[in-house]
């Protein structure tokens, strides 16, 4: 599982021109799934992204998370975060799931921010998205799950 973590003051989600979600201040988490995810890689990224601290406290540090300025998500699907692009001009996605296990995956994941605590939007999964947002920072995170334990 991979997750590019972008910190926004805002961001949306539109298909075919309508927002189908929106946030104020959060994150806005584009995620990508891989063949071999299981449900440890969605508990272990949900907690993860749960308890980055990346809000500034009244020192303008980065040491409150998401949680303490009442922060929402927005989550995109992205299956391209998977591809290969070590050969040739066009990528290849033989890393990325398969679209059924990635919308379960990705549905999965969502419960899981939401049981969290956190208010979650999202994208609407296999639809061609406009994702528009202001990086706050800009602070960007890339979370592997592959690297659980490292």
């Amino acid at each position: 599982m991979r997750v590019i973590l972008q910190r926004v003051s805002c961001a949306s989600v539109k298909v075919a021109g309508n927002i189908v979600g929106s946030i104020g201040r959060g994150f806005l988490l584009l995620v990508g799934f891989t063949h071999d995810d299981k449900e440890t890689d969605l508990i272990w990224t949900a907690r993860k992204i749960g308890s980055l601290r990346l809000f500034e406290d009244a020192e303008g540090k980065m040491n409150l998370p998401l949680s303490n300025v009442e922060g929402q998500i927005l989550a995109v699907s992205q299956f391209t975060l998977y591809a290969d692009v070590r050969k040739g001009r066009r990528p290849a996605f033989i890393d990325a799931a398969r679209p059924e296990q990635a919308e379960q995956l990705f549905n999965r994941f969502i419960d899981l921010l939401k049981n969290e605590g956190f208010v979650v939007r999202s994208g609407l999964f296999g639809a061609k998205m406009e994702v528009e947002l202001i990086n706050d920072g800009p602070v960007t995170l890339i979370i592997e799950s592959q690297n659980i334990g490292s």
